[in-house]
């Protein structure tokens, strides 16, 4: 997977189809979610590189969208 096809303001699906949230950016061998999302509860949220399934219209992960808030880590 190309790291380069992800775009800032994308939005992150789990692997059922269900919203996780919104693309901030990369950081590191990070994907880093916005903090103004309806799931971010007001914080960024970081998830692998990894649980990238593939990039098209959407980020799509390796995982449903549960199983990646629960793995989800916070901003400190």
């Amino acid at each position: 997977m190309e790291t380069g096809q992800i775009k800032d303001h994308m939005e992150v699906v789990g692997s059922d189809g269900e919203h996780v949230g919104i693309v901030d950016h990369i950081e590191g061998d990070r994907l880093k979610l916005t903090h103004h999302d309806s799931q971010a509860m007001g914080q960024h949220h970081y998830l692998p590189l990894s649980a990238i399934k593939s990039v098209g219209e959407f980020v799509i992960l390796t995982m449903t969208s549960a199983d990646a808030k629960r793995q989800w880590h916070a901003e400190s």
